[in-house]
């Protein structure tokens, strides 16, 4: 029998607000000490108030709109009960039935392109952080709790069952974590825990409409991780199908080391968590204003910002595609290409182009043997990159030349007029300036020119060698392949 496996996605996106969702304390714990970034709230103390942050709310509808969600015009939060040790107050602050966005969808950019539902993005805090000490003999001897990640803002994006593949997960995840950093309301980094997805997985005949048994699998911290353990589970299920075992609604582990998921607990059910209206909160009433100041701080978000780098600039698909990667990729590009934005469109295109050449290719080679991240990271200003590209358009400069002054410019952030200068780089052409070397090189490779003149074309490179040489390098190398060939001719 030919099965399908049926795919929901629950991703926490943690927000990059500057202070945690209901108290005061700083919410940026990544690098604090533990337990150095507490207030009242977050520590649960008795008599507390917690207050909502407004930031963390436009930045919950920011996602909703960016992923073609409706917004609630009312919401309210709901405590979800349940007792474990990273739960300072017994109970998280989450929303339940009324969430913030809903009824959205992200298309997923592949061959066969798919749309994926979004049922909900509803409003919570995170929990504090516990680290387990194990013991010389291994076994956990005792746990440590840190409190700063308590209270954290985070943003809980759940889909409809709509993927069948791990390769739609890979590539939902992919789309979201871009949306995420365009809006700049989160890292999405799945490695520092910041961004976290849980699958929820079952398989049916092929051809079927029914849902089955579903089963969850949680701590995967790497795409790459939620990609195996999909693939993996989707396995597990049609084997146990095949030989007659039931699939039991549970939640799973993964085992990264492994490369297995292992059983956890069974299925919590809503009724487990003992729902009810947060008292401390009163419903939050969204108005059509701030909808609409919320709307206006939209960037421009990736899928279209990538269609008209092709349409405007020029660009093929693969370069637009490097290019929207990041948003201070795409901000930085546009900056240096900001000159040529009055020029015909076959000028702003041969600019573009040239400029997405060396983004794509010496600045991220450097980049990424300093591990930057950013190019606004760099020494390298937009404005200065703009008079590289526009000299070595013009043969001002040949490919060598280029690249020496920008390793400079990279290094040591110089402008490249005084790179130039300072190490005499200008291009050797014209008949005045190239045209006695051309015929020096002509005079003393009597044999080049032979193996030239007998039919060996490769004899030509050996002579743009010498003029090459004899220029250190500078000179413009079509005009000087043209000059030897035309001197050559009338032999």
């Amino acid at each position: 029998m030919e099965y399908e496996a049926v795919i929901g996605l629950e991703t926490h996106v943690q927000l990059k607000t500057r202070s945690k969702m209901f108290g005061t304390s700083s919410a940026e714990y990544q690098a604090a000490e533990p337990n150095t970034l507490v207030d009242e709230v977050s520590m649960a103390l008795p008599g507390t108030l917690p207050v909502v942050n407004e930031t963390a709310v436009e930045y919950a509808m920011m996602i909703g709109m960016a992923i073609n969600c409706n917004i609630a015009r009312v919401t309210k939060f709901d405590r979800k009960n349940y007792t474990y040790p990273d739960l300072m107050k017994g109970y998280q602050i989450t929303q339940m039935d009324e969430p913030i966005c809903y009824e959205g969808y992200i298309d997923l950019p592949l061959e066969n392109p798919v749309r994926v539902r979004i049922n909900r993005v509803h409003m919570e805090e995170d929990v504090a952080r516990l680290i387990h000490v194990e013991g010389p003999q291994g076994g956990t001897i005792h746990s440590l709790i840190d409190i700063n990640r308590a209270g954290t803002p985070l943003m809980e994006v759940v889909t409809e069952p709509d993927m069948h593949t791990s390769e739609q997960v890979e590539s939902y995840i992919n789309s979201l974590q871009h949306i995420i950093r365009y809006l700049g309301v989160g890292t999405a980094n799945m490695e520092e825990g910041s961004f976290r997805c849980d699958a929820n997985i079952s398989v049916r005949p092929k051809g079927e409409t029914e849902l089955t048994t579903k089963v969850e699998v949680k701590n995967m911290n790497r795409v790459r991780a939620v990609v195996r353990a999909v693939e993996y589970e989707i396995e597990r299920q049609i084997a146990a199908n095949e030989s007659g075992e039931r699939i039991i609604q549970e939640t799973r582990g993964w085992d990264d080391g492994k490369g297995i998921t292992v059983s956890q607990r069974s299925k919590e059910e809503a009724n487990d968590y003992r729902y009810f209206p947060e008292p401390d909160i009163p419903p939050l009433l969204i108005s059509e204003d701030w909808i609409q100041s919320t709307r206006e701080k939209m960037p421009e978000l990736p899928i279209a910002r990538k269609a008209r780098f092709i349409n405007e600039w020029g660009l093929n698909e693969y370069d637009a595609d490097l290019l929207t990667g990041s948003r201070s990729t795409a901000d930085y590009f546009e900056a240096v290409c900001e000159g040529v934005k009055a020029e015909s469109a076959e000028a702003k295109h041969a600019f573009a182009k040239a400029t997405s050449n060396w983004l794509n290719g010496e600045m991220a080679r450097m980049m990424n043997d300093d591990e930057l991240t950013s190019m606004s990271d760099t020494r390298v200003t937009p404005q200065a990159l703009a008079t590289l590209v526009e000299k070595f358009r013009k043969r001002e400069l040949n490919n060598n030349s280029a690249k020496q002054v920008f390793e400079i410019m990279y290094k040591k952030g110089m402008a490249p007029e005084s790179i130039i200068e300072d190490m005499g780089l200008g291009v050797v052409s014209g008949a005045d300036s190239l045209g006695p070397i051309v015929d020096d090189v002509i005079a003393n490779n009597e044999k080049a020119v032979n193996d030239y003149l007998g039919g060996k074309e490769v004899a030509l490179k050996s002579l743009m060698g010498q003029v090459m040489k004899a220029t250190r390098g500078q000179a413009d190398p079509v005009q000087a392949t043209e000059m030897i060939k035309e001197k050559l001719a009338s032999r």
